[in-house]
């Protein structure tokens, strides 16, 4: 019985190319310090500007928008908090949000479809029994798995994107959990952008006083509530499991 051939270094080469780009995107922006250019003092500086050009074209600078955020996510850079902000305050409340999800729902399917090409039949293969038993959960109950991810912050969205390309999530049900999921968080981050307008008003940094303002408050309010979810479901599953005994 002949044993089968091994496959092409090409082959290897294609698993691993998406994964070893997303990758070296990552070293790149930290080899040559590029966050440098990414910071709330650049934003002061040429707010005039990048708000006129957007006035200017808001098709293309929405556009714009959502694939530099898409790329941000795609390379998982550590500045897509801020850069929400800045979409938040240049774009709005309702565009900015949309912008945000379509770019982060795009970036998200990137570094998804690249871990399930590099990481994914391998990690199969050896999958062991608890593995195997958390891939039969994640098929029977994905919708519902994911969407938890996505609305709990409970772990690094980088991490929501890469583990369940490992445990054969159905992209469909990725890309619409991700999109549906992210809603709330992208809603009130941007909100929180859409309020810089205020705190950048005057060209200098603000005192307490502006933190009283309804367009800084209130995405402060909802921001806290965001961060008290996770507290919230791990206690629900407690309170959930114990019942169950």
């Amino acid at each position: 019985m002949s044993e089968t051939p091994p496959a092409p270094s090409m082959s290897v080469w294609k698993r691993f190319s998406p994964l070893a780009v997303l990758v070296a995107g990552l070293l790149a922006f930290w080899v040559f310090d590029l966050g440098r250019f990414v910071s709330f003092e650049g934003l002061r500086a040429h707010r005039e500007a990048w708000t006129a050009w957007v006035a200017a074209r808001p098709i293309s600078g929405g556009v714009v928008a959502a694939v530099g955020y898409a790329l941000v996510v795609a390379f998982s850079l550590p500045i897509a908090s801020l850069m929400t902000l800045v979409v938040g305050f240049l774009f709005g409340q309702f565009w900015g949000t949309v912008i945000v999800v379509v770019g982060a729902t795009v970036g998200a399917l990137a570094v998804f479809t690249a871990a399930r090409s590099a990481l994914g039949g391998g990690f199969r293969a050896r999958a062991r029994p608890f593995v195997r038993r958390l891939q039969a959960g994640f098929r029977a109950n994905a919708w519902s798995y994911m969407l938890i991810l996505r609305l709990v912050p409970l772990f690094p969205f980088w991490l929501v994107n890469i583990v369940p390309a490992m445990l054969q999530v159905p992209t469909r049900v990725f890309v619409l959990t991700t999109a549906i999921g992210i809603v709330p968080g992208s809603f009130v981050f941007v909100s929180l952008g859409n309020g810089l307008g205020h705190i950048l008003q005057g060209g200098e940094l603000p005192g307490w006083a502006v933190f009283a303002a309804p367009e800084v408050l209130v995405p402060l309010v909802l921001l806290a509530a965001l961060s008290a979810l996770p507290i919230l479901y791990k206690r629900w599953r407690a309170a959930l499991g114990s019942g169950e005994k």
